[in-house]
Formats: structure tokens, sequence, C-alpha cells
């Protein structure tokens, strides 16, 4: 696979192609520091899968993904940005993006990422194939795809990756940028069979981010939290909702709960409390059963 980065600040874009050339996912054929040389490079540099940041001095990200659209509509693009507004993560995947990663980078999510990206492009190829050379209608191409096996399933594509994924979507969290981080230390204790308790928290951010574990657990605890407040209003709202009391009474506590509904509501000064162990090893039981 041939990735096109941009970025204007080089040491991301050095750092991806590290990352890149290191796992071996690709071959980096080109970079630029903004959209507009970006757009004149795509003209005679034919990349599978370009990777671009949000902010960028000239044109920003989702207007690029919206030009590049236009001319190459094959193309697979993966977003960059510290912006954690969820009307701008929006706005940035109905320009067409397929994933939007949160910086700073990390390396175990930009792998996760580009390996589920190049899957689906090798699915899409394949079927594109099948359909060409046997002149068969959409459905019947899919259908014979599926007979003769399809791809490896991706990471993505586990049984309790999505399931993980549609509690943490339930929580209004998937957005957030700790979310990638949860679903990389969930998949992680799932795979190794582990029993609760055998992983802390900090031991997993060491594992996957050496170089600043502390930011990778700040980042599940401030989206751990707002799922604690999402559900906190949902309690306001439909207290005895079924979705609520599952919830309430596995990832958090009802005291926890109790305690930011009184906060939302000015009868209190204090949060709730979160315990990212808990709820962890609360998401992975869920997941998996």
């Amino acid at each position: 696979m041939k990735l096109y980065l941009i970025d204007d600040d080089d040491n991301v874009c050095r750092i991806l192609k590290i990352l890149i050339e290191k796992k071996k996912l690709g071959e980096v054929c080109g970079m630029a520091s903004n959209g507009l040389d970006a757009l004149e490079d795509l003209a005679y540099i034919t990349p599978d899968i370009v990777i671009v940041d949000l902010l960028m001095p000239l044109m920003d990200g989702i207007t690029f993904v919206k030009k590049a659209k236009e001319s190459y509509p094959e193309l697979s693009f993966i977003m960059l940005s510290q912006v954690d507004s969820k009307e701008m993560v929006s706005q940035a995947y109905q320009s067409g993006i397929t994933f939007f990663i949160q910086k700073p980078v990390n390396g175990v999510e930009v792998e996760r990422v580009l390996l589920s990206v190049i899957e689906t492009i090798k699915m899409r190829r394949t079927f594109n194939q099948v359909q060409s050379l046997l002149g068969l209608e959409p459905a019947a191409a899919s259908q014979l795809i599926d007979e003769l096996g399809k791809p490896a399933v991706s990471r993505e594509e586990k049984p309790y990756m999505k399931k993980m994924r549609s509690i943490l979507q339930t929580l209004g969290i998937l957005g957030e940028s700790g979310s990638g981080d949860i679903l990389t230390v969930g998949e992680y204790i799932i795979e190794q069979n582990s029993e609760d308790g055998r992983f802390s928290v900090s031991d997993l951010c060491s594992r996957f981010s050496p170089a600043n574990p502390k930011a990778m657990e700040q980042r599940i605890r401030r989206a751990v939290a707002s799922g604690l407040t999402n559900l906190a209003n949902m309690g306001i709202e439909t207290y005895g909702s079924e979705t609520f009391n599952e919830l309430a009474g596995s990832l958090y506590s009802f005291e926890q709960i109790r305690r930011e509904m009184d906060y939302i509501r000015g009868k209190s000064d204090l949060h709730g409390k979160v315990s990212l162990k808990n709820f962890i090893n609360a998401l992975v039981f869920a997941s998996t059963n």
C-alpha cells in the first residue's frame, strides 16, 4: 500500500513514516505540509491512503478531503487532530474520511487503524475484480466472495470489538480521544485471556505508550469521566430505563452516578468519581458475555 502524509508539523510526518516502515504497513510515497501542495502532488502520485491533519495553513483538512474526493473517489482518508469537538469530528466523517485519530499520535492506534483500512481496501478491490471479470451484479459478486472465503477479519470486525465500540457509543464517548486507548487496552486484556485485576491501568498505558503513559491514562480518564456525566444525564431524563440501569450498575457504581446527578442538578459541589480499573474490567466482561 502507498501512503501520502500531510501535516504542517514535520515531526508528525517523520514519526508516521518511521512507524509505517517499521511495522511494514506500506510505502510512504510522498509528504506535504499543506493541502494545496498535496492536491498538486495527487495529480501525479497515486497513493492508496492519505493521512491528513485537520488544522493546517492555506487549506484545512476537511476542505482538502472534499476537494480530493471529487477527483480521486477511490482514495481512503485518515484524519489526525488535537481537536476533540464532536461537531468537527462529525464534519470530518461527512467529508469522506474513514477514521479520525486524536493527537498526540498513538503508535498502537495508528497501526490498528491502518490495518483496518488496508483490509477494507483489499476487500473492495477483490469485489471489483470479481464483478468485472465475471460480469456479475454487485449482490452476486458479494455472495461469491463470501463463498470463496473473505480475507482475514480485521480486529475491528471481531464480535467483542463491535460490542465494545457499541457500549462506548451508547455512553456517548466513542468520539472522545481516549476511546481508542480504551479499545486498545480492552482488546489486549481479552486476547491475553486475562483474569480481572491481572493488569493495572498504569501498566497497560506503559506497555502501549512507553514514551508518555501518563498522557494515555489521562485520555482514558477523561473519556470514562465523560461517560459518567452522560450516563448521569440519561438517569435524570429516564431513570428507570433498561439501558441506564444496565450500564450504571456495571461500568460505574450507582453511588457515584447519583453523586454526579446531584452535581448536575446543583445539589452538590462534588462530581462522581470513576475507577478506571473497574470500568475497563466491566467493559471487557460485558463485551465477551
